[in-house]
Formats: structure tokens, sequence, C-alpha cells
């Protein structure tokens, strides 16, 4: 017998499985879920990894390049999660007590000093109501790498080591607290998955969320290259204002970023952002793919070297403007075509008046 209002029900319910406002929601859901919290999971492990290496090294288990090891992975999982930068992470900057950066007046240097010379003993518990300027992996990595900083010399072994120790401590109760939020019942992993939720109304909501914070990372990235490149100093190169220069991986946590930005893009197994875009936007999405594929090719022959090393001369800095612009080209594609594309206002960003 033919049931009209039967066919009629299913009918709708076949529509809604494929609207618009499913698909945002199963995309969300699926970065959450595939994306973002395994980045915050790594991050944890990173940091876990930091804090048994402080302790080796201060104790004479570890040498200085294990250190320094533990330091690169942990920088890593951070340059990772700045395109991803959504939540509590996010919030009442937070983000500094893991880095501080831009530090133009090299003030990391001159409060670590301080700090010891007022608490040579200094413990995690003091550290925790200390500046954000001493928190982070800036002062893990002046302590490190710094070349004022002997750490072959036992006496100045022993004067850095528990801030050292301390730091390592912060970050890792940090990014472990900032994980268990996520996780929460109504935390951030729930918000990006079931809608509407006490953060977002709808699925188009957090898509927008997303992508507002990608295209802040992306322009970020681009604010860590035009700084030592005197893009903002009348050409004039100023390598001791790049990111991470005293450990030489400024790169690297420019290639981490990238590549994590792309991801948020592509999707596992293709639920990203680039699924959202109808058939009729392939060629959008083809512009964008060549837009990363362009930038992943001059930065992996960029890597081969340190940032200094092509801010010494003509040829390296006309490559690393290349490359600045290819970023450029990245930012913008994602700041307008896709945003428009997508429907999203995306309205503030986080580094206007930077």
């Amino acid at each position: 017998m033919f049931r009209p209002r039967l066919l009629l029900t299913g009918l709708a319910l076949a529509l809604g499985a494929c609207s618009p406002q499913n698909q945002q929601a199963q995309t969300s859901a699926a970065l959450a879920e595939q994306v973002l919290l395994p980045a915050y999971s790594r991050w944890v492990d990173a940091d876990r990894t930091l804090a048994t290496s402080a302790v080796a090294f201060c104790s004479g288990k570890e040498d200085l390049n294990k250190a320094r090891e533990a330091f690169f992975n942990a920088q890593k999982a951070w340059a990772e999660l700045q395109p991803l930068l959504i939540g509590p992470l996010a919030e009442n900057n937070t983000a500094w007590q893991v880095q501080f950066y831009p530090d133009k007046k090299n003030l990391v240097a001159r409060q670590v000093e301080q700090l010891l010379k007022s608490n040579p003993q200094v413990d995690k518990t003091t550290l925790d109501k200390a500046s954000v300027v001493v928190q982070g992996l800036t002062a893990y990595e002046y302590i490190l790498f710094d070349s004022n900083i002997e750490l072959a010399d036992a006496e100045q072994k022993v004067r850095y080591c528990p801030l050292l120790t301390a730091i390592s401590e912060h970050q890792q109760e940090l990014a472990q607290r900032i994980l268990a939020r996520w996780k929460e019942t109504d935390g951030m992993l729930a918000q990006l998955s079931k809608f509407p939720n006490q953060r977002y109304a709808d699925a188009q909501e957090a898509i927008a969320d997303l992508l507002r914070v990608q295209v802040t990372a992306l322009d970020s990235l681009k604010k860590k290259l035009a700084v030592p490149l005197g893009r903002q100093s009348k050409g004039i190169p100023q390598p001791y204002q790049a990111e991470a220069w005293r450990s030489e991986s400024s790169l690297l946590s420019i290639a981490a970023s990238l590549a994590s930005a792309q991801t948020l893009w592509n999707g596992v197994e293709g639920k990203g952002l680039r699924a959202l875009l109808p058939k009729e936007q392939k060629p959008l999405a083809d512009k964008i793919d060549a837009a990363y594929g362009d930038s992943s090719k001059q930065l992996a022959e960029l890597q081969q070297q340190p940032l200094k090393h092509w801010l010494s001369d003509e040829g390296g800095i006309a490559k690393l403007n290349a490359f600045y612009d290819s970023l450029n080209t990245v930012h913008r594609l994602h700041e307008s075509e896709l945003a428009k594309a997508l429907g999203i206002q995306l309205g503030f960003n986080a580094n206007d008046g930077d």
C-alpha cells in the first residue's frame, strides 16, 4: 500500500543527512576527533618527555644533546598546536605560558637572571606565580642554548637546573590540564561534535571558529618570517628577532605549523575543511592544494640550513622573500576565497593591531 506520509518523512531524513549543516557537523566532529585532539595529546606527551629529560639531565643521567632533543620535540608539538588554538589554550592569554614571543627587548634573558638572583632554588610553586616570560619554552631554550651559559660547567649547571626543572614541570602540568578540559563532558571535543551547545549555536559557528584560528595562525607564520627578514625595519634583517633563534629552530617551528594548518585543510581521510567545498568550487580547492604544495616545497629547501644562514646574503634573503610570498598566498586564499565560499564572516583577527 502506498504511504505518501512515510515517503515524505523518508525523503526529509535523506535530505537532512546530506544538508550543508549536517556536513559541517560531521566535518567539525571529525576534525576535533582526528586532528585537534591527537595534536593536543602529542603536546602532552612531548611535555611529559621534557619533564623527564630535565630531571635526567640535571641528575647527570642524560647529556646536553639529549636534553636539547627533548626541547626540539616540545617546541615542534607546540608549533603544531598553533593553527589549532581553539578553546581553553586560546583563552585568558594562556598560550603566553607556553612561549613568550616575540621578545623584542630580550626580556627572557633579563628576567631569568633576575629570578635566579632573587630565588636561586626556584621551584614549580614559585614559578607558577612568576611572570609568563620565565614560565615557558623560550626561557627553557635560553638556558639550554644561550652562548653565555655553559652547562658543561658544574657551577652553572647547578645554577640553572632548578629553573629548568620547574619550567618542564609547569609545562607538563599545563598541557595535562588543557587536555583534561578538552575531554570533559562539555569540553571542546564535545562542543565541536554535537550541536547546539553552550559555545556554538550550530555547526556553522564551529567551522567558522576553526577557519578563524587557521587564518590567524597563517598570518602569524608570515609575521614570524617578516620580522627577521626586516620587512618591518626598512629591509634590514633582524636575525635575533626570529622565533627560537638561539636554538636555530625557527624554520622547524614554521614547518610544523604549516603542516598542521594543511592537516586542518585536508583532514584525515578527506574529512577536513576542503570537504566542505561543493563540486563547483573544485578550482578553488585545487588552488589551495597548489599553494600548500608550493610553500612546502620551498620550505623543504630552506630547512637544509638555519634561518640565519639565509639571512646572511642577498640570495638567501630572496629565497626567504619568495617563501614569504607563498605563505601570503596560502593565507589570503583562506582569509578571502575560502571564507567566502563557505559563507563565513571572519571578522576580528587576533593579530590585528600587532
